[in-house]
């Protein structure tokens, strides 16, 4: 690699003061990201303040209904990986990797995730701040009849998650717990 090919650096091989700018405020926002992790209470709030004040603003404005929509497609795109097992157990032979206990005497095999908790909420509310953004442009607000947009949506919704909730019974699995599983003294 050449003198000032690496990023963040300038042409005589010194860091430049835009990259270590960027570089501290990655850092910082990690930081945030990890003191944040324990606290899904918090987070979860905080997120369902900042989709109350998106909607305000949508509604008071009376528009940008596209970004909106493409922002509920996206929410429902990331619960239904949420939703989802690792390792689809429909695409799994019976003879191929690990597969989910389907009777009452096979090794319990705890469900994991394909977003987990955690992702799925960073990446939900960083849909949330890019939607509430782009309500600051006019570029967005595309004149549209938002009763048919809410009407697709609900359809959609509908129709996923049956398809996922016959999926889940289907190969019997369950992708909420309830804390850890506690069993009686025997006396």
């Amino acid at each position: 690699m050449s003198e000032g090919d690496s990023v963040g650096e300038s042409i005589h091989g010194k860091p430049s003061v835009v990259g270590a700018f960027f570089t501290r405020i990655g850092q910082i926002y990690q930081s945030w990201l990890d003191k944040s992790t324990p606290f899904y209470a918090v987070r979860w709030a905080a997120t369902l303040l900042l989709t109350a004040v998106y909607m305000i603003r949508v509604y008071i404005l009376q528009g940008w209904y596209i970004v909106t929509y493409a922002l509920g497609i996206y929410h429902l795109n990331l619960f239904i990986a949420f939703l989802s097992p690792k390792v689809d157990p429909s695409l799994l032979d019976e003879d191929e990797g690990p597969s989910l206990p389907t009777k009452q005497n096979e090794e319990f095999r705890p469900f994991i995730r394909r977003l987990p908790e955690f992702k799925f909420w960073h990446s939900a509310t960083k849909g949330i701040v890019i939607a509430m953004i782009c309500t600051f442009f006019d570029a967005f607000n595309v004149p549209v009849f938002w009763p048919i947009l809410v009407m697709y949506f609900i359809m959609l919704f509908c129709i996923t998650m049956k398809r996922q909730i016959k999926h889940m019974v289907k190969y019997r699995y369950l992708p909420f717990t309830h804390g850890k599983r506690t069993y009686k003294e025997e006396t």
